[in-house]
């Protein structure tokens, strides 16, 4: 298996260059790494204070890691705080977050690069969000003995850790000094294949997270406008095969505002989202209109066609739609709009995410196969206003009892003094 991840480290940034003239994530990866080590030489050369390292991979995992990094700079003021991306989704969007002191790309995983990105930045604890495993940085991590835990980790059975092949993966895991799970689960798997020290149940920081956007009660006129005290479907991080649904059930219910937020807001994919739903505009478009004073017609869906507001939308949902359920990748976050007291409704596909199966249990959030399924889950809930409360107070109510994992967790650095003032 180390043969094969080698070859996956030398093969990954050929395929970029190779696709960056007509692909701009690829793009952007390429330039983001671009004379890394001269730049991130000079951000580091006259820095005097401890570095904490946040890595991850992208937005989601950033997400999940903000409240454990902002709770980190209020007990650490003197602190520097870097944090860093393998994904451009992640790095474009946060790159002047105010809880990072600098934020970049993590170079390609390689001994060479790993020394010096370990030696230029001098962390003097790292911390990895739920999927990162990348050997060079870990095993020189080790070898400098630099703390690095994995925080609001998740495993499955069926991951190449678990694997008779999976060897080299599972070695990998020796290299944390501490392992902060979300469930009592994965704890149960790390411990079938030997790794049972300093293996924690913290939870889920994303918990805190949403219910700290939630509590922040953000408002945004033009969104108000846009709704107008009707029921409105939000639909969060959608897919094309998402869209085919729901464009039906849209063209169909004219009385129902609709806001759609895609997963991908090239414009190829808003263009086809304008396609898809009937009398739609682009947020730019109507906050441009409002702003200037333009005569505004009655439109029924509003395509966002900027990152970062989709946590904030949900709150003006009546039922929300989470996309991702009828592809591969699976549903994204659930947490966002359940945190709100709404129902939440997705494709089928969501095993692989612990929260949306305990959505579905609690009788939360609801899944649904196609078309018919789901116009027959939205009228339901359109309908029966009590209903429709009272599902997604259970929705609520569980997200906030899974909060804390972030207390937990700086509690557990604090009290392993992996820290000091």
């Amino acid at each position: 298996m180390k043969l094969f991840y080698q070859l996956f480290i030398l093969l990954y940034p050929f395929a970029a260059r190779c696709i960056a003239p007509f692909n701009k994530k690829a793009q952007l990866w390429i330039e983001g790494r671009a004379n890394w080590k001269s730049r991130y030489t000079e951000v580091f050369k006259n820095e005097s204070r401890p570095v904490i390292w946040m890595h991850c991979s992208s937005l989601g995992e950033f997400e999940q890691g903000l409240p454990l990094l902002e709770s980190l700079k209020t007990a650490y003021p003197n602190y520097f705080f870097l944090v860093s991306f393998f994904s451009p989704s992640g790095f474009t969007v946060r790159q002047n977050h105010p809880a990072a002191d600098f934020v970049c790309y993590l170079p390609m995983d390689s001994q060479k690069n790993a020394f010096d990105f370990l030696t230029i930045v001098k962390p003097q604890i790292s911390i990895f969000i739920k999927y990162e495993f990348w050997y060079h940085y870990l095993k020189t991590m080790k070898e400098k003995n630099i703390p690095v835990l994995l925080v609001s980790a998740i495993f499955r059975a069926d991951q190449l850790f678990f694997r008779w092949y999976g060897d080299f993966y599972k070695n990998l895991l020796h290299f944390f000094n501490s392992i902060f799970v979300q469930d009592q689960y994965s704890k149960q798997l790390l411990q079938s294949i030997g790794i049972d020290k300093n293996v924690f149940d913290t939870g889920d920081t994303r918990f805190d997270q949403v219910i700290k956007i939630a509590k922040a009660h953000s408002s945004n006129k033009i969104v108000e406008q846009f709704c107008n005290n009707k029921k409105v479907i939000v639909a969060g991080s959608t897919w094309t095969e998402d869209d085919k649904c729901l464009h039906h059930y849209a063209i169909a219910n004219p009385n129902i505002q609709f806001i759609i937020a895609t997963h991908d807001i090239e414009e190829e994919r808003l263009n086809e989202c304008l396609r898809f739903y009937p009398n739609a505009i682009l947020y730019s478009d109507y906050a441009n209109a409002i702003e200037t004073n333009q005569p505004i017609e009655k439109f029924q869906t509003l395509i966002i066609n900027n990152m970062g507001m989709l946590s904030a939308l949900y709150r003006y949902a009546t039922v929300a739609f989470i996309g991702g359920g009828f592809v591969d990748e699976g549903v994204h976050n659930t947490l966002e709009a359940a945190v709100y007291g709404i129902p939440v409704v997705f494709g089928p596909v969501y095993d692989k995410y612990l929260e949306a199966i305990e959505l579905v249990e609690t009788g939360g959030a609801f899944s649904v196969n196609n078309l018919i399924e789901l116009e027959e889950v939205f009228n339901e809930l359109m309908k029966d206003e009590a209903k429709c409360k009272k599902i997604g107070e259970i929705a609520q109510n569980y997200v906030y009892s899974k909060s804390g994992a972030t207390s937990r967790l700086l509690l557990y650095i604090q009290e392993n003094r992996l820290l000091t003032n």
